[in-house]
């Protein structure tokens, strides 16, 4: 009897296996939610929420693509590239592979693959506030096109900081530097991927001011599957979804529809999951839920919504749960979810649209190490990154409190044993701030720092 219920327990088990959901970029209630950078730790001192390993955000069908934030330098020792994954994985706090600074995050591959298993996407971000993003020339972009892929997707290398487990593909969160050759770095991704056994996706995440100051040219250069545009940090963020004169999704649209390489190519609402996740654009998950359904009854490039990120909506009540919720759509059907109006934008095409510089940048606020920051005031700031070099007077923030670097400090935690860093006190105001973990106020310096065998 024993025997009979093992067996139909491991039928039932295999035949749900077989009908999990596997990603479908097509759709238009997806939900793509950053990890790895515990943006909710950087502005909270209460540990219990802060960002948990990647397995913890894929129990339920929620969040359908985790892009994995970041790989922020691009060329360390070794000529080979760097992850920070906060308070999970760093090269400050795990072993690194011998002759460079790239931590071994293997622990992670198990994480990967199960959400992997459960239909869902993982995919490497590449830049972020700190990441040094720039090629020489197409030949540079396009070999390191080959070291992506060796290191995270379907090659392989020495170097494997996830282990067996193989990405779904790239994302491009390009906040400063050049994005020359950028497209030549795509398209040796795309002809690599070409004769694979699996699909891999290539997605960006640029900023609402249309055309993006950073990303503009790559767009249109080489084929994207799904553009995450932050609507917020800008003019045009989410709270001025209802004033046509500020609110662009129609610019991006029209963008998908006739300039894209990719027409089919999807764009996602970029939102704060929480107050505390950006400096400007939050509102509350009715008041997004109902933007998104009215600009999917609208735009039919909408792919869904995107949240900055995991740490912040399991803390905010699951603002993940809720968005997912309200735009969920039954097969391919409309949702049956009644949304508020959206006044439709009345801008100009993309041909006369300005080329306007964002006011901040994506997911972080770049600081000018001179910045005058009042004690206890975080605004501006942003987060200590494990892979960064600071100097002196430099001002970040660290668990809920805002640091002073006494001199020049790489890999010292803010209040270790080191001492590198005057702790300024509690937060008392992030009005202003953009408090995502691991940011920091100044371009990664890795070349300079000596190497740690694994």
């Amino acid at each position: 009897m024993s025997s009979f219920w093992l067996v139909a327990v491991l039928s039932a088990l295999s035949l749900g296996a077989l009908h999990v959901a596997a990603f479908d970029n097509s759709r238009s209630d997806n939900l793509a939610v950053y990890w790895g950078q515990n943006s909710y730790g950087a502005t909270h001192s209460d540990t219990a929420n802060f960002q948990k390993t990647l397995s913890t955000y894929c129990q339920d069908d929620s969040i359908d693509a985790f892009p994995i934030a970041f790989l922020n330098v691009f060329f360390g020792p070794g000529g080979v590239p760097s992850i920070d994954l906060s308070n999970i994985c760093s090269s400050v706090d795990d072993p690194v592979f011998s002759g460079t600074n790239m931590p071994d995050c293997s622990f992670l591959a198990s994480d990967i693959q199960f959400c992997q298993s459960k239909g869902k996407i993982v995919t490497i971000s590449l830049g972020g506030a700190t990441g040094a993003a720039s090629f020489t020339s197409d030949d540079q972009a396009s070999a390191f096109g080959d070291t992506i892929w060796n290191t995270f997707l379907g090659g392989s290398s020495s170097v494997r900081p996830f282990g067996g487990a193989v990405l779904d593909g790239i994302d491009l969160d390009i906040e400063g530097g050049s994005t020359v050759h950028f497209a030549a770095f795509v398209n040796r991704i795309r002809t690599l991927a070409s004769g694979a056994n699996k699909q891999y996706y290539v997605t960006a995440a640029p900023q609402c001011p249309f055309p993006d100051a950073y990303l503009s040219t790559v767009l249109n250069a080489v084929a994207f599957d799904a553009v995450y545009v932050q609507f917020y940090n800008n003019y045009c963020g989410l709270t001025s979804a209802s004033n046509p004169n500020d609110w662009d999704f129609d610019l991006w649209d029209n963008w998908a529809k006739t300039q894209a390489v990719n027409k089919n190519v999807k764009i996602y609402i970029g939102a704060p999951a929480s107050s505390t996740a950006a400096g400007s654009g939050y509102v509350d998950a009715s008041t997004l839920a109902n933007i998104a359904l009215q600009t999917r009854s609208q735009y039919s490039s909408f792919g869904g919504v995107m949240l900055w990120d995991a740490s912040q909506a399991y803390a905010n009540n699951r603002f993940d749960a809720a968005i997912k919720n309200a735009i969920r759509q039954s097969g391919s059907g409309p949702s049956s979810s009644n949304p508020v109006t959206v006044p439709t934008s009345s801008h100009t095409t993309p041909a006369t649209s300005p080329t306007t510089q964002p006011t901040t940048t994506s997911h972080s606020t770049t600081v000018s190490p001179t910045t005058t920051v009042s004690s206890g005031s975080c605004a501006g700031v942003s987060a200590w990154v494990a892979n960064v070099a600071y100097n002196g007077g430099d001002t970040v923030i660290y668990n809920g409190h805002l640091w002073t670097a006494k001199w020049w400090s790489y890999g010292d935690t803010p209040g270790g044993a080191a001492g590198d860093w005057t702790d300024d006190g509690a937060c008392t105001s992030f009005a202003a701030a953009v408090p995502t973990a691991h940011v920091a106020a100044k371009s990664a310096k890795i070349a300079s720092i000596p190497t740690t065998a694994a």
